[in-house]
Formats: C-alpha cells, sequence, structure tokens
C-alpha cells in the first residue's frame, strides 16, 4: 500500500484528491490497465475505504465522499493522509429478486434495462440494494421500471 498526502480539492460538488503520478503508475501496473475506472482500497486519516479511481477531465482523481471522510464537502483545503492500492476483488451488487421480478413481468423495461451500457445498469442495480426499507425497495422498482418504460424520471435520470 502506498501512502501519500494530499490537499482536498473540488470539481462541481465533488471532493477529491490527486494521487501522484508514480504512485498511479503503480497501481497501473498492478490494475494491467491505464484506461476506465479502477477499482483501490486503502485508508483515509487511518479509516478504511474502498472507491474508484477515475480520469475525468485529463486527471485521475480519488473522490473522497462522506463515507471515507465525514463532513468532506466542507474539508476543501484540509490535508489528508490517505494510502491507496489496487482493489483485485470482484464488485459484484446483486440484483433485488424484486427487480428481477418487475422486469420479468415488463417485456419492454426489460428490452429497455438489457439495451442500456453495464454501467447504467450497476447505477439502477446499486440505487435499490442500497436502500433501506422494503417499502422504498418497492416503490423505487416501480419508479425504475417507468422509468424504463420511458413514462417517467428516475433517480435524477431523464427517460433513456
Amino acid at each position: 500500500m502506498k501512502e501519500f498526502n494530499a490537499v482536498i480539492k473540488i470539481i462541481g460538488i465533488n471532493p477529491y484528491v490527486s494521487v501522484p503520478g508514480k504512485i498511479l503508475r503503480v497501481i497501473f501496473k498492478e490494475a494491467n490497465k491505464d484506461k476506465g475506472p479502477i477499482p483501490v482500497r486503502g485508508f483515509v486519516n487511518g479509516s478504511p475505504y474502498t472507491q474508484t479511481l477515475m480520469k475525468f477531465k485529463g486527471e485521475w482523481r480519488l473522490y473522497i465522499n462522506t463515507g471515507m471522510l465525514k463532513d468532506s464537502p466542507r474539508r476543501i483545503g484540509e490535508t489528508i493522509k490517505l494510502s491507496v492500492e489496487f482493489d483485485p476483488r470482484k464488485r459484484t451488487v446483486p440484483v433485488h429478486p424484486g427487480f428481477i421480478t418487475a422486469l420479468k413481468s415488463n417485456k419492454e423495461a426489460a428490452a429497455v434495462f438489457a439495451g442500456l451500457s453495464p454501467s447504467r445498469q450497476n447505477e439502477i442495480v446499486r440505487y435499490i440494494a442500497n436502500l433501506k426499507t422494503e417499502g422504498s425497495i418497492q416503490r423505487n422498482i416501480l419508479k425504475a421500471v417507468l422509468f424504463l418504460s420511458g413514462k417517467s424520471r428516475f433517480a435524477g435520470r431523464d427517460k433513456p
């Protein structure tokens, strides 16, 4: 695991840190790639995190969310201590059985879902998987199916 200190910056509404080039080269070698999202893990100020290293606007960024660092949006300009390494573990989120059933009963929505990019499919699956109550899960499964049928928005997205 490689350690470094970094200043929290912001782009749009997203806090992030820049990972030093020397460390990036090690991660690229371990991941066997230097394009697309790269799964990483490490520690921020001593607390463990799991995250994805992303290239945006020509710069590799490690986004710092509130799960990694409490009140991170309010800590812009603060220097934090980080460690990072490539995370080879698979990161799959199981599809909620209710969502599978809903797609089976709505062929139109299922066809649109199958035609989405894998990242958009994962976005919908993760959104539903991270809901806490069964009531909110069922409401959002219905919203997702309506979205996929072209009848409404879902999770801040316009119709597909």
